[in-house]
């Protein structure tokens, strides 16, 4: 016999509640990320980076990434870029120096994350990230796999 008043009750409302502050306070560290990583670029003279990914099966990685100064194909300078990040339950965010590679793969999964989270997961997803450094912008273009089923009866 079990005395169920001894199992751990969770709060459910309560670790909702935590994991949207987290998420919020994460978001906050985005523009200045993006603003350090577009500086970096921009030093560099590059003026585009193409970001393509590809995940399914629970595992997922970025499948290529190409800088473009105007039209012709640059390699990415060894540099270092400080980006800042929060694990959850953890009180301040903290730094992450990465080279410019990294924190472009950085910035990119965070993006994906806010608006794809487990992109990686099953069937999966791919796409492809443009960083216009002249426009500031970030572009996703995303493509989710579903696996379907359909059901066919007959009566003869």
């Amino acid at each position: 016999m079990s005395d169920e008043s001894s199992k751990p009750v969770i709060d459910l409302d309560a670790v909702f509640t935590e994991w949207n502050a987290y998420e919020a306070r994460r978001a906050e560290l985005h523009p200045a990320n993006k603003a350090s990583l577009f500086a970096a670029l921009g030093a560099a003279g590059i003026t585009r980076v193409v970001l393509t990914f590809n995940g399914g099966g629970d595992s997922g990685q970025t499948e290529n990434i190409e800088a473009f100064a105007g039209d012709d194909l640059r390699d990415l300078p060894d540099v270092v870029v400080e980006l800042r990040d929060l694990l959850f339950r953890e009180g301040e965010p903290r730094a992450l120096n990465q080279p410019l590679a990294d924190a472009i793969e950085t910035l990119a999964y965070a993006c994906l994350e806010q608006k794809h989270c487990g992109w990686e997961n099953n069937e999966g997803g791919y796409g492809e990230f443009v960083f216009d450094v002249a426009r500031g912008t970030i572009a996703l273009d995303y493509n989710e796999r579903i696996e379907t089923s359909q059901n066919y009866t007959h009566a003869f």
